[in-house]
């Protein structure tokens, strides 16, 4: 099957032809929402942008397999890493069981992208069934040399990282631009 197909490389950072890793199939895989609260305009940008490359991709004849996680636990309510979770937080609220207030925001989630028009990927896996893989994960890190704890929480080393590897190769930041464009946040001093 020959590619009709030509994306942009952020790595190479030119328009080259598609080509799958193991022709025909493709795999695709999308950060899907953290259901605490009704689906909105952010939720819907994703699910319509991905539902237009899968549908495309299957239009061109791959066997696409579609992921998309939902994170039901573990996003915690500010940027610095701290607080409560936001699931357990609306439980609380609602006086219902966290795993409640997913399933509920995870039929709302669904019931929004299906009236939109979009299909259901072909997996969607949610973060509570996949802890003891992430945990691993992090454990791999960190033996690898590029984590670290400290004050109970684990923070992946950049400058570790960029001794072995190009930290930031896909995005085009330098380990000095991500210096530079960090931020005081309050509570956090690591």
């Amino acid at each position: 099957m020959e590619s009709r197909l030509v994306i942009y490389n952020t790595l190479t950072r030119q328009k080259e032809r598609f080509e799958p890793i193991h022709a025909p199939n493709v795999g695709m895989y999308v950060c899907g929402p953290t259901v605490y609260g009704d689906p909105h305009l952010g939720h819907a940008r994703p699910a319509i942008t991905f539902d237009l490359v899968f549908r495309y991709l299957q239009h061109l004849g791959y066997k696409v397999r579609y992921v998309r996680n939902i994170t039901d636990v573990g996003h915690l309510e500010h940027d610095a890493d701290e607080g409560e979770d936001k699931i357990a937080k609306k439980a609380r609220l609602e006086q219902l069981e966290p795993m409640e207030i997913a399933q509920h925001y995870t039929n709302r989630y669904h019931d929004a992208m299906d009236a939109l028009g979009c299909l259901r990927p072909s997996i969607e896996p949610h973060a509570t069934g996949h802890i003891i893989e992430q945990q691993q994960l992090v454990r791999q890190i960190m033996d690898n040399g590029f984590a670290y704890i400290s004050n109970g929480s684990v923070y992946f080393d950049i400058e570790a990282y960029n001794k072995k590897h190009k930290y930031g190769i896909l995005s085009g930041r330098s380990q000095e631009n991500v210096k530079d464009a960090s931020r005081e946040l309050d509570g956090v001093g690591e």
